[in-house]
């Protein structure tokens, strides 16, 4: 026996959903920056504005990528989709950590050879382009800072616009460094430091997504404390067959085998015995989705070894 209770669904949209046009403007302001970056690079000479501009140019592609999957995740559930397309939004945060891990290796390859054959940068040039560079991303982390607490996709986005502010900071450094000693090396030592700041993040992010693919336990459930309270509601004898696992972000399910005295089962409507206990579920661990069969007494014995 199972009941919706209050999942959500296409016609409301997810988490991510709520922060759309922000995304666009994201995008837009991205955009600006890596055109902005590559010019500046090419004329200063600068390979870390180069790996910013890289770097903010897999803010271009994860934010679209996250913008992407937030239309597809609007699409109706189907009979063989019968989740819909929510699940896309966290292939999208993996693709973003990649994109990321990629950009790493790239920026060290090329800050290795830049040692090998220095390259004179225009510091000057440089500085200016990575202050406008820092600038603009600070508006992107303010349209995006309330999104990154309500949904791994939108996380990721805001994660990869504060690597390239972090990175603009780094190249305004070297520049300094380069336009007050004549120091050359600090500018692909800035690259490096770039691609340093990239590592943490991008698998944080890939370690997060992994978990919601892998349908683990939803970080913040305990499920010994989920258990506990079904078994403090009136009549619940037993619980097994007790899983959880998010389908996408803000939307936990649950599932049980619920075992309930017999005069309960008796004595009190099915329908409103298994709105109490969703009730506990949406009160104390915020599940709107949870499916759960009522059993008698005795019942799990003959259930097989897959139900614990």
């Amino acid at each position: 026996m199972g009941h919706d209770h209050g999942a959500p669904s296409a016609a409301s949209g997810t988490l991510s959903g709520t922060y759309r046009n922000r995304l666009l403007m994201t995008i837009g302001i991205s955009g600006f920056i890596t055109v902005l970056q590559v010019v500046g690079g090419l004329l200063s000479g600068s390979l870390a504005l180069l790996a910013d501009a890289a770097h903010s140019l897999t803010d271009v592609i994860g934010v679209s990528l996250a913008l992407g999957a937030i239309t597809l995740a609007q699409r109706a559930p189907t009979p063989r989709r019968t989740f819909g397309f929510f699940r896309v939004e966290i292939f999208s945060a993996v693709l973003n950590a990649l994109l990321l891990l990629g950009i790493f290796v790239w920026v060290v390859f090329s800050a290795v050879e830049r040692f090998n054959k220095p390259v004179e940068v225009q510091g000057g040039l440089a500085f200016v382009i990575a202050v406008l560079g820092l600038l603009a991303n600070l508006v992107g982390l303010w349209l995006l800072r309330e999104a990154k607490d309500h949904s791994l996709n939108l996380r990721g986005a805001y994660l990869e616009v504060m690597g390239d502010a972090l990175g603009s900071v780094a190249v305004i450094v070297g520049a300094l460094i380069i336009l007050f000693t004549g120091w050359q090396a600090a500018d692909p030592i800035a690259a490096i430091v770039i691609g340093l700041l990239i590592v943490p993040r991008s698998w944080s992010l890939l370690k997060d997504a992994g978990h919601v693919l892998l349908e683990a336990t939803p970080q913040d459930m305990d499920l010994a404390e989920v258990r506990r309270h079904l078994l403090d509601e009136p009549g619940v004898v037993d619980v097994h067959d007790l899983h959880a696992w998010t389908v996408t972000s803000g939307m936990p399910v649950l599932t049980a085998h619920v075992v309930v005295e017999a005069e309960t089962l008796r004595a009190e409507d099915q329908g409103r015995l298994l709105h109490r206990l969703q009730d506990c579920l949406g009160d104390h661990f915020d599940v709107a989705h949870s499916t759960l069969q009522l059993e008698p007494v005795g019942h799990q014995e003959g259930e097989g070894p897959l139900h614990d």
